[in-house]
């Protein structure tokens, strides 16, 4: 969910063999009398997330679900010890940041030694709220930031809502749920992480699971039985992956050859030169940062009618929202329409493990990136359908060739490390100016290059998370009835991302984006493009 576009490494970038030597970021153990701690250093992809938040939260993350359900089902006992559980599964979410230095910065966790020692952690990092969905998001998004280097997961939970006819109240002395038995209650989650612990998947996997813990059968007795089970089979004395989830970087088995590490270079620096945009929104920076979310829902009969459409033609909604992006910027574009219009979006890279982790956590962070290139003319002498549908099909086959291209692993390991160098440069500038030290460095010294040069500016990052009733499973839950999801991060100045993704039956499109970092006429007139786009040809 990375507000900023990839960096695109210059041709003539390189990398020392000592600064390339691939060195692992294992996990250490040490202990004390009484406590012990699991920490092991941030990766280059970690890294680059990490130092950027430090100031103001950039990226950090939030999963915002609104659902139905009878009270006692998130009763406060209940959702701290479904909490608990899974802050023990993920250990990640219950760490704490150390910094040492720009390139030295450690997870470190210490594992509760008791159930009640977890239940008093997951509880001070749990708030309940009496606010609607629009003023958790808001406060998130544009107030004092929510984490820190010692909270980097929060969870809040609204109960501000109305209640939903339903027969009235039963009393029973058996568990759990029988929900027409109960009045149910519209409720509100917010679900908050640093970006630097992981990904949009581990974000809604995670949802997934609280939900499936929190609506399943068992009492709150078992639940806590559960704690106690997890926790001594996990972190206890005879557990036998005491360890963090590994590094991106990790999770891959590196040639030692430094021939093919040379090789490997050459590609990523030939694949960056194709990298072409050069059209981008009009910036101000007059005012303060302030982040909206417009967001439209499709319902489910639109949304089988457009899912429809986007099968006739061969294409996923995914690539339909490349193109759609794409008509809706052309039709307002009267500059430079000779110079390609490039999108960015995040590329899941689980997929292409090779090393089997020793802990089972997927909390952590696993993304590249690819682009996605497009003319920025729109042909006169051809129906618009036909442009919009042919360009979902290029943007299809560019997504597909990134995914499958052999060089993918070595390509987004060189990107993480070139963002994770940059970040800790930027990481040092930022701190000097804020101190008054900073001195700027002497112009490089710049080689004669008459070759001529192409701009490489990314108008949009576009978030497609596919399907997320493929990961919600809705009838694992059946007490609770989930209606509405929002999901984004905290920006810097200037940042825009544009989501798209079906979920309870219905497409949900949003953009989220600093109002005060664009020009305001120029970004509604794209966000009414794209749903006009979207209205006309999908």
């Amino acid at each position: 969910m990375d507000t900023s576009p990839p960096v695109l490494l210059n041709a003539s970038y390189s990398v020392s063999d000592s600064d390339s030597e691939v060195k692992p970021h294992r996990s250490y153990c040490s202990s004390l009398k009484d406590t012990w701690k699991v920490e092991r250093p941030l990766g280059n992809n970690e890294l680059s997330y990490f130092l950027p938040s430090r100031a103001d939260g950039v990226n950090d993350m939030y999963l915002h679900l609104g659902f139905v359900a009878p009270e006692h089902v998130v009763r406060r006992a209940r959702v701290l010890t479904v909490w608990a559980i899974l802050r023990i599964r993920h250990p990640l979410l219950a760490s704490k940041v150390v910094m040492q230095d720009y390139d030295d910065v450690r997870f470190v966790f210490n594992p509760p030694q008791s159930p009640e020692d977890a239940l008093v952690d997951a509880d001070s990092n749990l708030e309940y709220r009496s606010s609607t969905k629009d003023e958790l998001i808001d406060s998130y998004l544009n107030g004092a930031r929510t984490l820190s280097n010692d909270r980097l997961s929060y969870l809040v939970v609204s109960q501000g809502g109305t209640s939903l006819p339903s027969p009235p109240l039963t009393p029973r002395s058996t568990s759990p749920f029988d929900e027409p038995e109960y009045p149910s209650y519209n409720h509100d989650i917010m679900i908050c992480a640093a970006h630097f612990l992981g990904d949009g998947m581990a974000l809604h996997q995670f949802a997934n699971d609280f939900f499936g813990l929190l609506g399943g059968d068992k009492t709150v007795v078992e639940l806590e039985a559960q704690l106690r089970e997890e926790l001594s089979s996990r972190w206890g004395a005879d557990s036998t992956n005491a360890v963090l989830p590994n590094a991106l970087e990790d999770n891959f088995t590196v040639s030692p050859s430094k021939l093919r590490r040379a090789a490997e270079k050459v590609d990523f620096q030939l694949s960056q030169r194709k990298f072409v945009g050069g059209h981008s929104f009009r910036r101000q920076t007059k005012q303060p940062r302030h982040t909206i979310v417009p967001t439209v829902s499709y319902d489910t009969e639109r949304t089988k009618s457009i899912l429809k459409r986007c099968k006739t033609h061969g294409v996923s909604v995914s690539a339909a929202m490349f193109a759609a992006c794409n008509i809706a910027w052309a039709k307002m574009c009267s500059e430079k329409q000779d110079l390609s219009m490039m999108m960015y979006s995040a590329l899941n890279l689980r997929p292409y493990f090779t090393v089997k982790p020793a802990n089972d956590s997927y909390w952590f962070l696993a993304i590249g990136y690819f682009n996605v290139i497009l003319p920025t003319f729109i042909p006169r002498s051809i129906d618009l359908s036909s442009v919009f549908w042919h360009r979902a099909r290029v943007a299809k086959e560019q997504s597909i060739q990134a995914a499958k291209n052999q060089m993918i692993v070595s390509r987004s390991l060189l990107m993480t490390e070139e963002r994770g160098k940059r970040a800790c440069i930027w990481a040092k500038e930022d701190d000097e100016r804020e101190r008054g030290t900073f001195v700027p460095p002497p112009p490089p010294v710049l080689a004669v290059d008459t070759a001529p040069h192409t701009p490489s500016t990314a108008l949009i990052g576009l978030s497609l998370l596919g399907n997320l009733d493929g990961i919600y499973k809705h009838g694992t839950f059946p007490a609770i009835k989930l209606h509405t999801l929002t999901t984004g991060s905290r920006q810097r100045s200037g940042g825009m991302l544009l989501f798209g993704y079906t979920f309870a039956g219905k497409l949900w499109v949003s953009l989220g984006y600093d109002k005060n970092g664009f020009d305001k006429v120029m970004v509604e007139q794209f966000w009414q493009n794209m749903l006009q786009t979207m209205d006309e040809l999908l």
